[in-house]
């Protein structure tokens, strides 16, 4: 039987039965709070992060995992295992795919990197997928096309926390900044094939919320999923209203909570508000 290695980044969220596994391996982003290096995950939660934020001199900055930090894993790895396979967050929202792929060409097990073109838990969702297939003795052929099928049906909506952040870190345009901020607008931000995009702007959160609803509401209708991931910067009370909220909604369906963790706290804020799925993942 091929002996296989997982491999995820940090912005993936373990659960107790993850954290265990015995074929899975995290590489930490790293986290730059006004000259002092933290690992994500490791040394710094996203509590201590959101403390932190309030005090900094200088915006911080998160940085993608380096090449050797793949190469040193990967070929430790090559010891005990047949294959790897990586799953990491959206490559247009980070270089840590890249990183992987070109640490990939120089070892000699074979690594097979897969944009999750994601982060959080809907990255987890896809790892959860492909550990369960390589187990029933799927093909790794098999295993990463439907991956990559699933992937490109995630829908994922957030209400960003801290516009300023987002602005602050590049991910956000002066002009979409200065509208969300000054003239009291609630953009939904959507996370499109990897990027961050303005799906629609409201006048206030509760109005954003039920643009949000609405979505899911569609898309279920048409494509009847299971599971939908509720994504929250540091508040985990407000995700479970609104989790208790959309249940009355959706009865039929399972919502997961999940934090965002520290890299994602530095763009989005503490009190960020996400909700997504995948249309074909059962």
């Amino acid at each position: 039987m091929i002996r296989t290695a997982w491999v995820t980044d940090s912005t993936a969220y373990l659960d107790e039965n993850l954290e265990k596994h015995p074929d899975l391996y995290t590489v930490p982003l790293t986290i730059l709070l006004d000259n002092e290096e933290y690992s994500d995950g490791i040394d710094l939660t996203a509590e201590q992060l959101f403390a932190r934020l309030k005090q900094l001199q200088n915006p911080p900055k998160t940085s993608q995992p380096s090449v050797g930090a793949f190469q040193t894993l990967y070929e430790k790895l090559a010891e005990n295992y047949d294959q790897i396979i990586t799953i990491l967050l959206s490559g247009k929202l980070s270089g840590t795919v890249t990183s992987s792929e070109q640490a990939a060409k120089l070892v000699s097990i074979p690594v097979t990197t897969i944009d999750s073109k994601i982060l959080t838990y809907p990255l987890t969702a896809l790892l959860k997928k492909g550990m369960e297939w390589t187990t029933e003795g799927k093909s790794l052929e098999f295993v990463k096309s439907k991956l990559e099928q699933i992937r490109d049906t995630n829908e994922t909506y957030v209400l960003v926390g801290s516009l300023e952040q987002l602005h602050r870190s590049g991910r956000l345009t002066g002009l979409q900044f200065f509208l969300g901020s000054m003239l009291n607008i609630k953009p939904i931000i959507s996370i499109n094939n990897g990027e961050l995009r303005v799906k629609e702007k409201a006048r206030s959160e509760k109005k954003a919320l039920e643009k949000i609803v609405e979505y899911l509401r569609l898309s279920y209708s048409k494509y009847q999923f299971e599971e939908v991931y509720l994504l929250y910067g540091l508040h985990e009370e407000i995700a479970i209203s609104w989790k208790n909220e959309l249940k009355s909604k959706f009865p039929q369906l399972k919502f997961i909570t999940c934090p965002l963790g520290a890299t994602i706290g530095v763009h989005a804020g503490e009190n960020t508000l996400g909700i997504s799925w995948f249309n074909e993942l059962n």
